[in-house]
């Protein structure tokens, strides 16, 4: 699709949007359309992404994509009349008798464009807030999973109006060109290096933005905490889809008298997860041999600055793009894969040891999209919680608060801006507009020029009332 042919398909949407702006009964009609179209195109879409990928276990597409989609789309239904309510607010004193309430509009025509590692989700999810807040909206999946892109394409698109809902595909040049869309709104998941490009290509527009994007999210171990446990859960938050997972655990912190216990109880849960990693199906590999080569390129950096790395698993295979998973010990923060955001089945081990020393190493570095804290000690939780920020926190495990509906998901600063899922994504594909309602007879009249000494009076008043 040309630039000039992208133009003209958000100006019949931005025409149509403005004839019939979405009400309820289109919103929830277009819900449940959506969800009919997930459900009854599930296996071609498991098998898209399988393809995609090269392995992906139905299971983990089915768990980690489909059924949270479907969720999310039952959670947005049963509460969308009350999102869509109008609310009143206490109006200001010296304007009485006015009334004063804010209502949820849409915004517009909107744009999203998802991302390669859970494709069907991260472009769908987006979609279902925008529906709800009674938008318009232009798909564009990643490239990067094209079989994925097709299937997503041919199912919106044959389901619903172009000038409402549309899906377009295409590589590089179509990203940069949609990107660069006088959309109402437009929402980019992805890497921070390619979220830099798409809010320059937004900002001459003043197109408003939110970015889900990644970082090193890290996984703080307290040396009080069970360390089985804590090895358990968080090799299955990295090893969901073999850590192309943009909130896995990127690295771990810990005391060094923890190591040889994490490093047993890790072998253990690898081995119990995935018997016969490389023949049982379930284990994903990794989406391109260009990020095959990526990965082994940090675990060659690694090794030759003095990393120790255990392997937990049969020999890579590059032509499958199997990669077993790897720890890696004795790291230092100068090695390629403490620098940036590993997404493999690659999870370095810190020593560090005291929680201070934890803190100080985080906040030295770009905030992360997700923390983790394996600790039952109230105090040091709330302790951590004051002296870090992070897009998203889990106490005593991973990946999964951003299943809570009622939570919003996102990151801060280098991890991304902005929020979505449930009401948060309600309000981001929202304009949140006020209203003041004057009534014939108002005291705000009185204030009017000119200024007679009478009135001079009446201010000085009332700014000796409104002082603190």
């Amino acid at each position: 699709m040309t630039k000039a042919e992208l133009e003209g398909l958000l100006n019949r949407q931005k025409t149509a949007f403005q004839m019939d702006p979405p009400g309820l009964e289109r919103r929830m009609d277009s819900l449940k359309k959506l969800s009919d179209i997930i459900e009854n195109n599930k296996e071609r879409l498991i098998e898209a992404v399988n393809k995609d990928f090269g392995l992906r276990a139905r299971e983990e597409t089915l768990f980690l994509e489909i059924f949270p989609l479907q969720d999310e789309i039952r959670h947005a239904m049963k509460n969308l009349r009350s999102w869509m309510k109008r609310r009143k607010v206490n109006g200001a004193w010296f304007l009485l008798p006015s009334s004063a309430y804010y209502q949820f509009q849409p915004l517009g025509a909107v744009g999203i464009m998802g991302a390669w590692n859970y494709q069907v989700l991260l472009s769908l999810s987006p979609l279902v807030d925008a529906i709800a807040a009674g938008n318009h909206a232009i798909i564009k999946p990643s490239e990067l999973a094209p079989r994925s892109a097709e299937v997503l394409q041919e199912i919106i698109n044959s389901s619903f109006p172009e000038k409402y809902i549309h899906c377009v595909t295409g590589g590089a040049e179509l990203a940069r060109d949609f990107s660069a869309l006088p959309f109402d709104h437009l929402f980019f998941t992805g890497s921070t290096r390619i979220g830099k490009k798409v809010m320059a290509a937004a900002a001459p527009n003043l197109t408003p933005v939110t970015l889900e994007l990644g970082g090193k999210s890290p996984a703080i171990i307290h040396h009080s905490y069970p360390v089985k446990l804590a090895a358990k859960r968080i090799m299955a938050g990295k090893l969901f889809n073999c850590g192309q997972t943009c909130v896995a655990p990127d690295y771990v912190i810990m005391p060094a008298s923890l190591n040889e216990e994490f490093e047993k109880h890790v072998k253990a849960s690898v081995e119990k997860f995935y018997p016969d990693m490389n023949k049982n199906q379930q284990f994903s590999s990794i989406i391109s041999s260009d990020h095959f080569k990526r990965l082994q390129g940090l675990l060659k950096d690694a090794e030759e600055n003095g990393a120790k790395i255990v392997t937990l698993g049969p020999a890579d295979d590059p032509y499958k793009r199997f990669m077993a998973p790897r720890l890696v010990f004795e790291v230092s923060h100068e090695m390629q894969l403490m620098q940036e955001e590993i997404f493999g089945p690659v999870l370095p081990v810190l020593n560090l040891e005291t929680m201070e020393e934890a803190v100080e190493y985080v906040n030295d570095n770009p905030r992360p999209l997700a923390l983790y804290y394996f600790d039952e000690k109230k105090k040091r939780i709330n302790w951590l919680l004051r002296n870090t920020l992070s897009g998203g926190v889990t106490i005593n495990d991973t990946v999964y608060h951003l299943a809570q509906h009622n939570l919003p998901f996102g990151g801060v600063g280098a991890s991304g801006m902005g929020h979505y899922h449930g009401y948060d994504g309600f309000q981001t594909f929202s304009k949140k507009r006020a209203v003041m309602h004057q009534r014939r007879l108002a005291a705000s009249d009185f204030l009017h020029p000119p200024f007679t000494d009478l009135k001079k009076k009446l201010i000085h008043v009332l700014g000796n009332l409104t002082k603190v």
